[in-house]
């Protein structure tokens, strides 16, 4: 079977919650393949190094699937409570903002995994847990809001 028929047969059985789950969870660990090296890095100049082994096209992913989500949000036909549109606008405007201060090489990559982690669970329908407060006594937009 070739990949296109794969990928045709994958968008006719799964349902549109399990096409986000799979991109959500194919970003996320493209991310996570990344933390240790990017905690271990101390600078700017170290995280640079880390970025451009991958990890800026995956946050840089990352930071199209939200944009694409916040465009869905924003559409008049979305079906999800308005509550939940507001919260996970919010969600969004945050990880746009923290992407790019990643790819400037400044703190967030943790959070935007655990942000993402979250979502996927909810999409799986687990509860999200809670972020722990990093080192730097950061936290997630999980724990801000």
């Amino acid at each position: 079977m070739s990949i296109s028929a794969y990928k045709q047969t994958i968008r006719e059985s799964a349902s549109p919650k399990q096409i986000e789950a799979r991109v959500f969870a194919r970003i996320t660990g493209s991310m996570e393949q990344h933390r240790a090296n990017w905690l271990a890095a101390r600078d700017k100049f170290a995280r640079t190094a880390v970025l451009a082994h991958g990890l800026r096209d995956a946050v840089a992913e990352n930071r199209v699937l939200w944009s694409r989500l916040r465009t869905d949000l924003t559409d008049d036909n979305n079906q999800l409570p308005t509550e939940l549109r507001a919260n996970l606008l919010s969600i969004a405007m945050w990880v746009d903002r923290t992407c790019g201060v990643v790819i400037g090489g400044g703190d967030g990559l943790p959070a935007l995994i655990d942000v993402n982690q979250n979502i996927l669970g909810g999409l799986s329908g687990q509860r999200p847990t809670p972020a722990a407060v990093t080192q730097d006594g950061t936290q997630s937009h999980a724990q801000a809001v």
